[in-house]
């Protein structure tokens, strides 16, 4: 019997695997081929671009660049893989530098740090009064998705991360839902299928489908692709020097809402200096003062798994208190961060590929290390 076994279960294996590898919806061969997610992704899906109008130039701070990195400040951003470290002091750029040939325009995925990007497109969405309020619900907007608690999801659920859906969000096994959602052809029918297995509103679970259903309301109320909301209400007012681009699902379809915003440090930076700014870049107003403020506000009536209230997260953005400073950052799988600390008038950007699986109070480990060096490098120059 055993060898019985031990001849058909390698080959029951191969003919399953073969099976999945000839389906239509090729996310299963993606995910064997590609393994991993990587910031260079934006090469093997369809994008849709985010066009830029009249660039801007940052400031050059008369310091820039004055500080010289240690040995072993150096061995600690290239142990993490860092393709580009940038901060923005005083609204001029202070200190950059890049590794592997990226440069001041190459581009990389931002990954979660487009969930970032969609909370802000939902404030200019509710600014502009195409949305009612954070706390109108979703069926207002997507009726479709109508079932037993699922109609009781609000906008803020969405953006606070407690919509009680149902989501496997794993990286790493081929068959969770959440691979499927990243290297399938069909990512917004996925959503939809979604069930919700609590009530919302209570409870913190970080899940991909949440800033997938903001973007699906922002495409109904704007009716246009969120790429192209992007760069009419963001890209071109903040005068980014270079386009980006928002990786789809398939030619022509869904933007990737939860991750996969793909431009370069320096651009990036606008968004942080945006939020350092309470929504104005040189004096414009961009997105509500009111909105940017709630945003980083702590969605403190919910828990986590630990019963814990979270003191971490707003609207789609991190929070951390350290040093007695109040920080507000977006971050993505490998260590991509915006962080804005306000009363230092500091914007850091980081890119790379890879972030610390330690975390201290909710944050990445590499988190807190490049804002010492960041620190470090502002007080050098003063």
């Amino acid at each position: 019997m055993k060898k019985i076994l031990k001849f058909y279960v390698p080959g029951l294996i191969l003919i399953i695997l073969l099976i999945l590898l000839v389906q239509p919806n090729p996310y299963f061969r993606r995910a064997i081929y590609y393994n991993t997610a990587d910031i260079t992704d934006y090469k093997i899906f369809d994008n849709r671009t985010i066009d830029t109008g009249q660039p801007q130039e940052w400031n050059i701070s008369v310091d820039y660049n004055k500080y010289s990195l240690s040995s072993k400040e150096l061995d600690f951003l290239r142990s993490y893989e860092t393709v580009a470290f940038l901060i923005v002091k005083d609204t001029s750029l202070l200190f950059e530098t890049y590794w592997d040939e990226y440069s001041e325009s190459s581009m990389s995925n931002s990954f979660s740090m487009a969930k970032s990007i969609v909370s802000l497109l939902v404030g200019i969405a509710i600014d502009e009064g195409k949305i009612g309020s954070v706390d109108d619900p979703l069926t207002k907007y997507i009726p479709e998705y109508i079932n037993d608690k699922n109609s009781n999801i609000k906008i803020r659920d969405l953006l606070t991360m407690s919509s009680g859906i149902e989501w496997n969000e794993s990286y790493i096994n081929p068959f969770s839902v959440t691979t499927k959602a990243y290297y399938g052809n069909n990512l917004n029918s996925i959503v939809l299928n979604a069930k919700a297995k609590e009530q919302p509103g209570v409870k913190f679970d970080y899940i991909t489908a949440n800033p997938q259903l903001l973007s699906m309301i922002l495409k109904k109320v704007t009716g246009m692709p969120l790429a192209e909301y992007a760069s009419e209400k963001l890209w071109k007012p903040l005068g980014a020097e270079h386009i980006a681009s928002w990786s789809l699902d398939k030619e022509g379809g869904d933007e990737k809402a939860y991750c996969c915003f793909n431009s370069n440090a320096r651009d990036f930076a606008r968004i942080g200096q945006l939020i350092l700014n309470k929504g104005k870049w040189n004096g414009r107003k961009i997105i509500s003062k009111e909105y940017v403020e709630k945003a980083l506000t702590p969605a403190s009536n919910l828990v986590n798994e630990e019963g814990q209230h979270v003191d971490f997260y707003g609207y789609q953005w991190w929070l951390s208190n350290y040093k007695d400073l109040q920080i507000s950052y977006a971050r993505g799988i490998l260590g991509q961060y915006i962080i804005v600390i306000p009363s230092k008038n500091i914007v850091i950007v980081r890119l790379g590929h890879k972030r610390d699986k330690t975390k201290i109070n909710h944050h990445p480990l590499d988190f807190y290390k490049y804002i010492n060096l960041s620190l470090k490098i502002s007080n050098n120059n003063l």
